[in-house]
């Protein structure tokens, strides 16, 4: 492992994408975390995007990056598929990682990932910027809590238009679709809220003309009583909430990965069982959830995992698995036992 033990945990990226792009931009003003290099099969292109972006080193390979002692981490943004591959050379060239959502394909290749990471003594973990925001972290708080006593029904959606059949999302050789891309999200907020992964799923998609499906809901059941409802779209306008009923009162919410002024970071509580339930709306500190999840990550590799805010190894393989489940559920119209 290359990583020093001060001074700013020294990331390179794994392409030029537009994620990445967004990625170099929110954690610029960082003292914790650095952009040290980009890699990209398209030197051109990698040039041009180090150049705009400041960024002091460009290799013509990821392996070449790899190989770089000066790089402590990487950042994986690229098409879901190769999310395994590279998260797990990184892995074994000494790095640790920080890999974009959903962190596989499936749950067999989220086990093979982690399992590189523990064989390499560094560590790996998926990107979720919402759980770094102060927002997010106030609802579990609030749940841990009791204040809306015991969970009984989480609902968690996002969704968006997309209409361009090109876009990579649409795309089902590189594991597209709505499900693990805006999918991803509502599976990862009910596995925080709930603690543990279902055990049984009921899922319904809209197929697209490229094969993926643009629209799925899906019905979650756990083992104490527990239900949860999921969906994700292309095909909507954008919206991304939840709702969080216990057996004492509820709570509304937002995860938006970034917070601020068109998205303020508020947690709508009612503490009661009436409707005239007591309600309280908590204002959370706005972040930009890139750089809070990065620096979150830096604080994860200097100190360890009491310092993450993001999903453990053990959150990513429910969510994995959870997702594995509903893709099954959808395509065959039967429930689905979630693996264990």
């Amino acid at each position: 492992m290359t990583s020093s033990s001060s001074g700013p945990l020294r990331i390179g990226i794994l392409g030029a994408a537009r994620i990445a792009r967004s990625f170099v931009e929110a954690v610029r003003p960082s003292a914790k975390v650095v952009v040290a290099a980009v890699a990209s099969r398209d030197v051109e292109r990698a040039t041009a995007f180090a150049r705009e972006l400041g960024i002091g080193r460009v290799h013509a390979s990821y392996d070449a990056l790899f190989a770089d002692p000066d790089i402590d981490a990487v950042y994986v943004p690229l098409p879901n598929n190769l999310h395994a591959e590279w998260s797990i050379r990184a892995a074994a060239a000494g790095k640790h990682v920080l890999c974009e959502k959903p962190l596989a394909a499936n749950a067999a290749e989220a086990r093979a990932m982690f399992a590189a990471a523990e064989k390499n003594g560094v560590y790996l973990v998926e990107a979720y910027p919402y759980r770094a925001q102060p927002q997010t972290l106030k609802v579990r708080e609030l749940v841990a809590a009791g204040a809306i006593g015991r969970v009984q029904l989480i609902q968690a959606s996002f969704g968006f238009p997309l209409t361009d059949a090109a876009n990579i999302r649409m795309d089902p050789t590189l594991a597209g679709g709505a499900l693990m891309d805006a999918g991803s999200y509502p599976v990862s907020f009910v596995r925080t809220i709930a603690g543990t992964a279902p055990s049984r799923v009921s899922a319904l998609s809209r197929w697209g003309s490229t094969g993926v499906d643009v629209t799925t809901m899906a019905t979650l059941e756990y083992p104490d009583g527990l239900l949860a409802q999921i969906s994700c779209s292309f095909t909507t306008v954008r919206h991304r909430h939840a709702f969080i009923a216990g057996d004492a009162g509820s709570i509304a919410t937002t995860y938006f990965n970034d917070t601020g002024s068109a998205f303020p970071p508020l947690v709508h509580v009612r503490r009661g069982t009436g409707w005239d339930a007591a309600h309280e709306v908590i204002e959370t500190e706005a972040l930009a959830g890139f750089l809070a999840e990065a620096e979150s990550f830096h604080d994860l590799v200097r100190f360890g995992w009491d310092q993450w805010t993001g999903a453990t190894p053990a959150e990513s393989i429910d969510i994995a698995m959870t997702l594995d489940a509903i893709a099954a559920s959808s395509r065959d119209g039967v429930p689905v036992e979630v693996a264990r």
